[in-house]
């Protein structure tokens, strides 16, 4: 009877279930997953961004460690590292952004003498005369309300983070021991092998990814000073290290990158000689950028491909917004080093590498000449 219920137990266990009833399920599951990541953003995101600071500040705390430097006190000291850190940025751009008062008044008379040129030119050109577009410009302001409400609340979510990311973090590195310890445990002793590579592999991506999006960062933002400089724009610097840090939000960033030095040079010159340059420069720096500084510094510490990288940014975006665009890499990276230690998974993490296959398997070659035929 035994025998027969041990037969029964395997026989129920391999069995495999048709595609029409496992991709469902798979489906359902995916939506659940996503959707509780969905309703739990304002848990999960800062605590995401902790467990990268987490990994990142983790050779500094096993440094003091090795110090005979009391736990505690090592864990204050590295956050505090970070924080000054941060803070030193924050002074930086602050201590630069403050120069901007002098240029208030220009900057308003000169938007001012534009929008009246663009308001002669739309009743000159299409007939829109100035009333109906002075109506079409508060309908759009009250019409914005509504997002500067959500703006005002992202910036308080922001400082909420200030105060939650640093607990965390601290939490993270105290209890390291247990958390390790838990891995561990939860799979066989067959495992602990490939558990140990799995976590070493991760903690080197993620601290490789992020030192190399520091190390493109002060490229970029040296390449953007200098570019503004020969230009001769104002605020050069502070434009070129704000174009820089806005470069690591896909997408949008670049386009505000190039936005705030065009407005500036339209403010302070005449013509749009210097606005075109700028385009141009920026646009050379983001060829050199995507195509050289990216492949060599960025990718190659997260080996994965530019289509997946593309789509995963953009579900990030969708599912956690900007956060979720910066967040989204350094997931798939994971994701990619689990896939490729796990036989059932490594297709997955082959799709999302950049290595392209030397040869094609016998059952693909023979459909693609079946199709041909």
């Amino acid at each position: 009877m035994g025998l027969f219920h041990f037969e029964k137990t395997r026989d129920n266990n391999n069995r495999h279930y048709p595609f029409f009833i496992k991709a469902p399920l798979i489906i359902i599951g995916l939506y659940l997953f996503f959707y509780i990541l969905y309703l739990l953003q304002d848990i999960l995101m800062p605590f995401a961004f902790a467990a990268l600071v987490a990994v990142l500040l983790n050779p500094v705390y096993n440094f003091l460690l090795k110090k005979k430097i009391n736990k505690i006190i090592s864990i204050i000291l590295v956050i505090l590292l970070a924080v000054i850190v941060v803070a030193g940025l924050f002074f930086f751009l602050s201590s630069q952004i403050m120069q901007f008062d002098e240029m208030i008044p220009q900057l308003k008379q000169k938007s001012l003498s534009l929008f009246h040129q663009l308001q002669t030119w739309l009743s000159e050109r299409f007939g829109v005369s100035t009333e109906k577009q002075m109506k079409m410009v508060n309908e759009a302001v009250n019409n914005s309300k509504a997002v500067i409400g959500q703006t005002i609340n992202t910036v308080f979510g922001i400082l909420s983070y200030f105060v939650l990311i640093p607990l965390y973090v601290f939490l993270l590195l105290f209890y390291k021991p247990l958390l390790l310890n838990f891995m561990y445990e939860v799979f066989e002793d067959d495992d602990s092998s490939r558990v140990e590579e799995i976590l070493q592999e991760t903690k080197s991506a993620i601290q490789s990814y992020i030192v190399g999006l520091l190390i493109e960062t002060c490229i970029v933002a040296v390449l953007n000073s200098v570019a503004l400089l020969i230009l001769g724009v104002k605020y050069a610097i502070l434009l070129g290290t704000i174009g820089a840090l806005l470069n690591l939000v896909p997408y949008l960033g670049g386009i505000i990158a190039i936005a705030l030095p065009v407005l500036i040079s339209i403010a302070t010159k005449d013509g749009f000689s210097t606005p075109i340059l700028i385009v141009a420069a920026y646009m050379l720096i983001q060829f050199i950028d995507n195509n050289i500084l990216v492949p060599r510094i960025v990718s190659s510490k997260v080996s994965v491909n530019a289509l997946m990288s593309v789509i995963i940014v953009l579900l990030g975006g969708t599912l956690w917004g900007v956060s979720g665009m910066f967040l989204s890499i350094p997931f798939v990276a994971v994701l990619k080093i689990i896939f490729d230690r796990i036989d059932g998974l490594k297709p997955w993490g082959k799709l999302l590498g950049d290595k392209l296959p030397e040869y094609i398997p016998a059952k693909v070659a023979n459909a693609r000449e079946f199709e041909q035929e």
